[in-house]
């Protein structure tokens, strides 16, 4: 039985935006739920595309991990904590992907750094 609408988990909105965190125009496609300069989204889905949240609040990209063959930014929403995993596109910004991959290594790395010291 196929779900109404409103309901569906994907939902494909070619809607251009600012960017929140940096001002950067954006150009939407039905898939765009990102920055490609800075990277940041904001919470407003549920599901992808259908503008449920009522958070509003910015995402912040704080990690990045592989994806078969490609990437996928997580983002953590400063106002409320929710977490969101999106792809990597090619309309990104290599130099932003590139920043937010060394900013996740550099967390890892004083992670392990912080659990080695605790267990002295």
């Amino acid at each position: 039985m196929e779900e109404p609408l409103s309901t569906k988990r994907f939902q494909r909105r070619a809607e251009d935006f600012t960017c929140a965190q940096c001002g950067f125009g954006v150009e939407g496609n039905g898939y765009t739920n990102h920055c490609p300069h800075c990277l940041y989204s904001q919470h407003v889905d549920i599901h992808p595309g259908d503008r449920a949240a009522e958070c509003g609040g910015l995402m912040e990209p704080v990690g990045i991990e592989p994806f078969g063959e490609k990437w996928k930014i997580l983002h953590r929403c400063i106002a409320c904590g929710h977490e969101r995993k999106n792809k990597v596109v090619d309309a990104d910004e290599f130099a932003a992907v590139l920043e937010l991959q060394q900013k996740a290594n550099k967390k890892r790395f004083y992670a392990l750094e912080k659990d080695d010291s605790t267990r002295a």
